[in-house]
């Protein structure tokens, strides 16, 4: 019993803080510009492939540097000769850009790569049990990722807060007219921050591509779950990103554990006619999927700006 909640607390963070890699990329780009990121999922698609490819060429410790340098620069371009043609539009148009780029994307990636999935193991260095439970061992890999996701997290901290070119994204966010003026190109700067929070979807795609299987679909699958841990967290709260990424990550690995259904855990026996019968009587591992977009809904309803956002005077 104690292995297992030591196991589900472990996994859930490990899941928690690779939602953060990939939310806080797309925090970053619409606290700074406003943009909503629809490809992000993709980008990290992305940047699980290159990781593989390279890792095949190389070795795992070059992947995990060159692969989300290459997303960033892509990320960069992107928005220096594309998305910028975009801005004076508007919100609609920059979505629907980005919502078309995911797609070529994907595309682009099948017509490489082909369509099924690709075998992207575990470096050998990190693959082996870093600690064991009543003879049951967990993966080094595992705790490396959450290394990763927290060094992510400091590094963004000291970036945004203790350097001169943080201080010069803060104040650009705050008036980019100002900034403009003192010298500073403000066009540079949106395609750095961009292609800064593309890398951090790519770096998401190397350390996750290999435990979350590598294959076209994988930006389908979690991309609907990044815009949900931004909503809940707060739009442009880093903060609230890591809080809502944990916190479902935690919830979901806990859930898929338990085999009770909500009839069953409020004790109530329901008859063969009763309403929502089928639904009362799911085990809760099975409605462990939809929990986040029911938080979604309840922060939605109850508080708008999310667990952490700034409520607009």
């Amino acid at each position: 019993m104690l292995h297992s909640l030591v196991f589900v607390l472990v996994n859930g963070l490990v899941y928690g803080l690779l939602l953060f890699l990939l939310s806080s990329g797309l925090t970053l780009i619409f606290s700074m510009m406003g943009v909503l990121n629809f490809a992000q999922a993709s980008f990290y698609m992305l940047g699980a492939y290159l990781g593989y490819q390279i890792m095949a060429w190389t070795d795992y410790w070059v992947a995990l540097f060159v692969a989300p340098v290459a997303v960033g620069l892509l990320g960069a371009a992107v928005e220096r000769y594309v998305l910028s043609k975009t801005h004076h539009r508007g919100q609609v148009a920059e979505l629907l850009l980005t919502f078309g780029l995911s797609y070529l994307i994907v595309e682009g990636v099948k017509l490489v790569w082909g369509v099924n999935a690709v075998n992207y193991g575990m470096p050998p260095s990190l693959n082996f049990p870093i600690f064991a439970i009543n003879g049951v061992s967990y993966p080094a890999y595992n705790v490396f990722m959450m290394v990763v996701s927290v060094a992510i997290f400091a590094l963004l901290y000291v970036l945004l807060t203790k350097t001169r070119i943080g201080i010069i994204i803060q104040a650009a966010l705050s008036d980019r007219d100002m900034v403009g003026m003192l010298g500073h190109n403000i066009p540079r700067i949106f395609a750095l921050v961009f292609g800064i929070g593309c890398a951090l979807a790519g770096v998401a795609g190397v350390v996750g591509g290999n435990i979350l299987v590598t294959e076209p679909s994988m930006a389908l699958s979690l991309g609907p779950i990044i815009f949900v841990v931004v909503v809940i967290g707060g739009m442009g709260s880093f903060g609230g990103a890591l809080v809502a990424s944990l916190l479902i990550g935690l919830l979901q690995n806990y859930m898929t554990t338990l085999n009770v259904s909500l009839a069953g855990l409020v004790g109530v026996s329901l008859g063969s006619h009763a309403p929502f019968r089928e639904l009362l009587n799911q085990p809760l591992s099975q409605l462990a999927a939809i929990m986040p977009y029911f938080l979604m809904i309840l922060i939605l309803a109850f508080r708008p700006k999310g667990l952490m956002g700034k409520v607009e005077s």
